[in-house]
């Protein structure tokens, strides 16, 4: 009898222990099913939606819906200029900044000869070109005044205000920072026989970087030097805080740009040559231009450049190159164009009065379109296919369809 119990018993654990290895078999089995089936559904979602982003990537548009439209009344000779999520609308009577609803943000009076602009993510500048007179404003509105001593050529701000201004009279250039209320910081003074004829200047964004181009025309002989001052602590014991330059025979250098913080570009009449350093700037790279240049148009990550296409049926040639210099886009159009940009999503905008193209960076054409009315200004408007276009009198946030 006892016996009989236990072969019964280990029979019963061995059919018992099988079961339950079929079981566990059987879990495994649905398991792998499931995770096969979930990592297929993931696939197949990565694919449409891989699919949809390369369909409105690559997509083409001739039309556009009117989302919204508000009525604007501007004086003549009126310019615009983007101003981080608005624009700074600007004349020889004043300046103000508005949002895409015609909504006020500030307003500043002045009476100006020839004012130009300038802005860094939280400050705006207007100075009156070979005038004595620039006004600083924020977000919110103005914040100082500077009056100069001598007429002013180039003014540049930084993103915490400081204000970097290039003056020029009899033979004598003078470059002067300011603060955001204008009160003084430092100055450098720039005599032309020692020197050469200051062009341009480039305030970093965090103002303690400073660059100069300076020509120097002797006898019948050409040469620009790139001068770079540092007003930090690696300018403090350097002469007159440069902290290092580059000279460049048979070369003009009439506009030099801080791209970023440490990145600055500049553009040459047979080169653009790429600075960069936290302290003391290096060269990074050199861009080759054997054509005459016609616009030049620069983001914090890109430059570009529009040159004559001579003996062809597109009469300019675009092209874009990155900061280490490698082309990413080379395009020809035939728009007899205004401005040329970059958009806030890297887009390439080239705009007439009346007829604008937008290409992507890869090469696509995007929009290409012409308007009853003369656009103005034209900005990204956040959605992958919205913009908002300021044309004469009127506001539009549209949609390309």
């Amino acid at each position: 009898m006892y016996g009989g119990a236990v072969l019964e018993e280990r029979a019963y654990r061995v059919v018992k222990s099988s079961d339950i290895n079929e079981m566990n078999k059987k879990i495994h089995r649905h398991r792998r099913r499931i995770l096969l089936l979930t990592a297929l559904v993931v696939i197949l979602l990565l694919g449409i939606v891989t699919g949809v982003y390369i369909y409105i990537q690559t997509r083409s548009y001739k039309e556009y819906e009117v989302l919204s439209s508000v009525e604007r009344k501007d004086s003549d000779r009126t310019f615009f200029t983007t101003f981080n999520e608005n624009v700074i609308k600007y004349n020889k009577d004043g300046a103000s900044c508005v949002d895409a609803d015609n909504r006020i943000i500030w307003n500043q009076t002045y009476e100006m000869q020839s004012p130009m602009v300038d802005t860094c993510e939280s400050y705006a500048v207007v100075a009156d070109k070979k005038g004595e007179k620039v006004y600083i404003m924020d977000r919110q509105g103005p914040c100082g005044e500077i009056r100069t001593t001598m007429p002013i050529q180039r003014v540049q701000v930084a993103n915490q205000g400081e204000v970097a201004v290039l003056m020029e009279e009899n033979g004598t250039g003078s470059i002067h920072v300011y603060d955001r209320e204008g009160k003084f910081l430092a100055e450098g003074e720039l005599h032309t026989e020692n020197t050469g004829y200051p062009v341009d200047i480039s305030i970093s964004n965090d103002g303690k970087k400073l660059a100069a181009s300076l020509l120097d025309v002797n006898e019948g002989t050409v040469k620009t030097t790139v001068v770079f001052y540092n007003f930090g602590s690696a300018g403090q014991n350097e002469i007159d805080n440069i902290v290092c330059q580059y000279s460049y025979a048979d070369m003009i250098f009439p506009r030099i740009e801080f791209l970023t913080n440490n990145v600055m570009a500049a553009f040459g009449s047979g080169q653009t040559v790429i600075f960069e350093g936290e302290q003391k700037p290096q060269v990074k790279a050199q861009i080759s231009l054997e054509q005459e240049i016609q616009s030049i148009f620069y983001n914090e990550a890109y430059v570009g450049f529009v040159f004559n296409n001579e003996n062809k049926k597109e009469p300019y040639r675009l092209q874009v190159f990155d900061l280490n210099g490698k082309e990413i886009l080379a395009k020809d159009f035939d728009i007899k164009y205004q401005e040329i940009e970059f958009l806030a999503n890297d887009e390439v905008c080239v705009r007439a009065d009346s007829e604008c193209i937008i290409y992507t960076l890869h090469g696509i054409e995007k929009f290409h379109g012409n308007f009853k009315k003369n656009i103005l200004k034209i900005m990204s408007g956040g959605g992958i296919r919205d913009y908002i276009f300021w044309a004469e009198g009127e506001t539009q946030k549209i949609r390309l369809k």
